[in-house]
């Protein structure tokens, strides 16, 4: 049985990054962010008080695209969402650490939603805060996260999820073995090099990726050009690969979709690309996806991920003709696992539906390896990985907490003239030394050198005003 426990003290806190080169995805554009930090105190029955982390950047213009939001806008939204789930984490009564997800993820979306705050952004804070709550709870336990999902130790139910029994999770953790090596997806960015140094060709900027995620910008003509030259450099490399591409919600209507689709199906000068396409990712926005059956596209493999914004999307974007979901430990590592167990079900009883790694700037530390830890403990043989080359490494940690991260996972970081930086070996990144006691981490951060996260204000509506 899941032991029970109870929340005692979550604090915030922050870390700005700088990147080390410009990364656009859809609209957005990202040279720098603010990494948050989660710690929780936690009382665990029989167990007494124990401690953990998260950590997570605070992405601007992904969770929330409105345009009349500056990028500004959309990082007080995420700090709001943490601020609301402290709220109601601490207030909360004991339970199973899945328990307080499920009673508090209700109220979290309605109170954001009060504040203006859409669903994806409302998940944020709870996501955070789950993170940091089942790291303390492993550590209370004294057992690693793999063994620990096996046994279910957070009590992970479906009471969040009614196309599924109990039996459904409980059996589907069961069966979790943590893959060893797990491929690195090298994103190009929209304007990102593709030929010549810093290109595909370099193994430098690429570390020998398998995969690469090809980024869309929502015209079909601009896009297809742009896979043709990708395509004549991913031809010209002397080992095979396979590819994504991910258009950020950028094609506004299947129409225009369509006419991309067609040319991957039909014109030789994309040939390279679609002999090496496993999926497309989030082409539409999500405010649509529920509404607009793919028709002739579901030919494709397409997936979700902006629009994976509640525990029932997954279902109802199969039922339009989708194929997968992403999982982000963003999103929440609950819903991940709800979803991988989703389309475990569905593919034995004859379906293929999949569940893939993607990655919104994890940085190198806790947040990269609690993300890594999530898709090998769900089986996933390759992950998207922005933050080894949009960002320096450990650079903007205390040197004394980069190197003990790099002590305590040698296997996953190297000492780059000095730098601490992921270690990719033939492309791939190696999970074994995340089975220590804990959420996939051996090291907490030097909470000192951290500055409390800035307090917003909450967003008064004027409906609400008059």
């Amino acid at each position: 049985m899941a032991p029970r426990l109870a929340v005692r003290d979550i604090s915030f806190f922050e870390r700005p990054v700088t990147f080390a080169r410009p990364f656009r995805f859809g609209a957005a554009m990202m040279e720098a962010a603010i990494q948050a930090f989660v710690r929780v105190e936690i009382e665990v029955e029989g167990r007494g008080r124990a401690t953990g982390a998260t950590a997570e950047l605070l992405a601007p213009k992904w969770f929330d695209k409105r345009p009349q939001l500056s990028a500004d806008d959309t990082v007080v939204e995420l700090k709001r969402s943490l601020q609301i789930a402290r709220e109601l984490y601490l207030a909360a009564r004991e339970d199973t650490a899945f328990g307080l997800h499920a009673r508090i993820i209700g109220a979290q979306v309605e109170a954001c939603a009060r504040e203006d705050i859409p669903p994806l952004a409302a998940a944020f804070g709870p996501a955070e805060i789950d993170k940091a709550i089942l790291d303390a709870l492993l550590r209370a336990a004294e057992v690693n996260f793999f063994d620990g999902m096996a046994q279910n130790i957070a009590g992970v139910d479906a009471r969040l999820s009614g196309d599924l029994a109990n039996d459904d999770v409980t059996q589907f953790l069961a069966t979790r073995r943590r893959r060893e090596r797990v491929a690195v997806r090298h994103t190009v960015g929209l304007t990102d090099r593709i030929e010549g140094d810093g290109g595909l060709g370099d193994p430098r900027a690429t570390s020998l990726a398998r995969y690469f995620k090809l980024k869309l910008g929502g015209d079909p003509d601009a896009d297809s050009a742009r896979l043709a030259r990708i395509g004549r450099a991913l031809a010209a490399l002397p080992y095979d690969c396979h590819v994504t591409v991910d258009a950020n919600e950028q094609y506004a209507e299947l129409r225009a979709l369509e006419v991309l689709v067609n040319r991957l199906d039909r014109d030789a000068a994309l040939r390279p690309v679609t002999d090496r396409l496993l999926y497309i990712e989030q082409p539409l926005p999500r405010e649509i996806v529920r509404h607009s059956p793919l028709g002739s596209l579901a030919r494709r493999d397409i997936i979700i991920d902006e629009a994976d914004d509640c525990y029932d999307a997954f279902p109802v974007a199969c039922a339009l003709g989708y194929r997968g979901v992403s999982s982000k430990s963003c999103k929440g590592l609950y819903k991940s696992i709800i979803n991988a167990t989703r389309a475990a079900r569905w593919s034995a009883e004859g379906g293929r539906y999949f569940v893939t790694s993607e990655d919104l700037t994890c940085q190198a530390g806790l947040a990269v390896q609690q993300d890594l830890a999530l898709g090998a403990l769900l089986g996933i043989s390759h992950a998207e990985r922005n933050g080894h080359h949009y960002v320096d490494g450990l650079a903007d940690s205390p040197r004394a907490e980069a190197q003990a991260f790099c002590a305590a996972h040698p296997d996953l970081y190297r000492d780059d003239a000095g730098t601490i930086r992921l270690s990719i070996h033939d492309g791939d990144l190696l999970t074994g030394s995340l089975t220590g006691p804990g959420f996939a981490s051996a090291v907490h951060p030097v909470w000192s050198s951290l500055l409390p996260l800035a307090q917003p204000a909450a967003k008064i509506l004027s409906e609400q005003s008059t």
